[in-house]
């Protein structure tokens, strides 16, 4: 029988800034690093040693951390964070610090998960995967978990894309985020009050890499802008197409296509457009209706002036 141990050491004394994460954690293990060992760190201690305390609140330092707001709810804001994040108030925390203090999320969390591991490499000899967490909620449950920001080691999917199931199926976009997996994991262990920031999960060697192979790093499960189906919150996406300014696009994907288009349109207007050419012709229908439809499916609306303008011509955004 296979398995894996979490083991989050006792000990650990308050970090600030400057202060040597390595030897904290080595000086807390009960047992030596091990090769094939990952090594999972909170990322309020990185950002602590890493010097990202701020005086202040959340309000204050929100707009610095923030690219743009994904959704509003009462004072809550959910924002795409400067790391490409989306994550409530950017992942700023105000628990386990100083009042009148905040601490911000690291710099480079993937390049923080670097230089733990190679200093861990050097101290050691041990060849080890490094995790760096931080907690998030989740859409459609309450209720929060946390997941990798920076990973260093490490293979950060576990495709098994290509492979055949027990009764025959083929797996096809199967891909568990294993260091969001092992980040919850090791959560369980730390806990939230026990002064535990350190984790050591053992029994998936398999998943760290060669001494000198970094690998790509938690932030190649961050999505590009406009390829999530969630760019905006349900009001902001109504609020952006109804505004409709160019660079609000990028959050609602990839241009639509002529079908799915032309069934929104149908399904608003009771309208079904006409085809014409590359274009898609809608006649009397509210013009608002039409440039917020064509906005939000990534297409551009022009008027038909011969028609007084009850004619729109619905085109592709490279037309």
């Amino acid at each position: 029988m296979t398995g894996i141990t979490v083991t989050a050491p006792d000990g650990v004394p308050e970090v600030r800034k400057g202060d040597d994460l390595a030897g904290l954690l080595l000086a807390a293990l009960e047992s030596p690093l091990a090769d094939g060992d990952i090594v999972v760190v909170t990322s309020k201690v990185v950002s602590k040693a890493e010097g990202q305390v701020r005086e202040g609140n959340r309000d204050d330092a929100l707009p610095g951390e923030t690219t743009r707001v994904v959704a509003r709810r009462g004072p809550t804001q959910i924002v795409r964070s400067r790391l490409g994040l989306t994550m409530a108030a950017a992942g700023i925390d105000a628990s386990n610090v100083e009042a009148g203090h905040i601490v911000l999320l690291p710099l480079d969390p993937d390049a923080s998960a670097r230089a733990l591991r190679a200093t861990l490499r050097d101290r050691t000899g041990a060849n080890v995967g490094v995790i760096i967490t931080d907690t998030a909620g989740r859409a459609w449950r309450d209720g929060q978990t946390d997941i990798a920001i920076g990973a260093a080691g490490l293979e950060v999917l576990e495709s098994f894309a290509g492979q055949v199931d027990a009764y025959g199926n083929d797996l096809v976009v199967t891909a568990p985020a294993v260091v969001d997996e092992i980040a919850s994991a090791a959560e369980i262990s730390q806990g939230k009050l026990g002064a535990r920031p350190f984790a050591v999960l053992r029994g998936r060697a398999d998943l760290v890499r060669e001494p000198g192979d970094d690998g790509p790093g938690a932030s190649a499960l961050i999505r590009p802008e406009g390829s999530d189906f969630f760019g905006f919150g349900a009001r902001e996406a109504v609020v952006r197409a109804l505004k409709g300014a160019a660079e609000d696009q990028a959050p609602f994907g990839a241009p639509a296509s002529v079908e799915e288009l032309s069934a929104a349109v149908a399904e608003v207007t009771g309208t079904a457009p006409i085809a014409h050419g590359d274009a898609l012709r809608v006649d009397g229908a509210d013009p608002v209706v039409i440039d917020v439809l064509a906005f939000a499916h990534g297409w551009r609306c022009v008027r038909d002036d011969i028609n007084h303008g009850a004619t729109s011509l619905l085109l592709p955004l490279t037309t």
